[in-house]
């Protein structure tokens, strides 16, 4: 697809069509991946996608515990009053 360069401001950049953002669900910011004779412009994804169903799963097979204990036996707790 051929879409023209734009000014933009003392910069210059390209137009995307509301098509093409629905389709790809583009919202605020794009990831530019730049490669060796092109640029890829992919949507940002959400960086929490599907961590609630991990979390479920987790929780399920009891994997949800603690690696390393959030107080330690020799903390005084009463520095932070």
């Amino acid at each position: 697809m051929e879409v023209s360069v734009i000014k933009i401001g003392n910069s210059k950049g390209i137009r995307l069509s509301k098509t093409m953002i629905d389709k790809y669900s583009i919202k605020d910011s794009v990831n530019l991946i730049l490669e060796e004779d092109q640029i890829i412009i992919k949507p940002m994804s959400k960086s929490r996608k599907g961590w609630e169903k991990a979390f479920k799963e987790m929780a399920e097979n009891g994997d949800d515990q603690l690696l390393i204990d959030d107080v330690f036996k020799d903390e005084n707790l009463e520095e932070w009053k």
